[in-house]
């Protein structure tokens, strides 16, 4: 499986915030680092697209507030997966 190291982080944060969904990456940076740890917890346990999604709706719902229609969670789940996957070989998971 990927290895769980600080560039794997890294990597994450910089498709998190090119996301964005409060609209604020740009003046903090960490905004969403609270989501690196579950995310890649759920990724290297073999997570697919829909728990993604599932987990990314959670949040934005329930720690930042937001309402979910309009924030594209499917794709940025669809991202995060397809990302873990082209880690090499047994990089993640599964699509569904």
């Amino acid at each position: 499986m990927r290895p769980w190291s600080t560039s794997t982080e890294r990597e994450l944060r910089c498709l998190l915030n090119e996301w964005d969904p409060v609209g604020v990456a740009d003046l903090v940076p960490d905004e969403y680092d609270c989501m690196l740890a579950p995310l890649l917890g759920r990724l290297h346990g073999g997570a697919g697209r829909r728990e993604i999604d599932a987990f990314l709706r959670r949040e934005l719902e329930d720690h930042f507030g937001l309402g979910v229609p309009g924030v594209r969670s499917e794709a940025m789940a669809a991202r995060v997966v397809a990302w873990w996957a082209s880690a090499g070989p047994g990089g993640g998971a599964a699509g569904a």
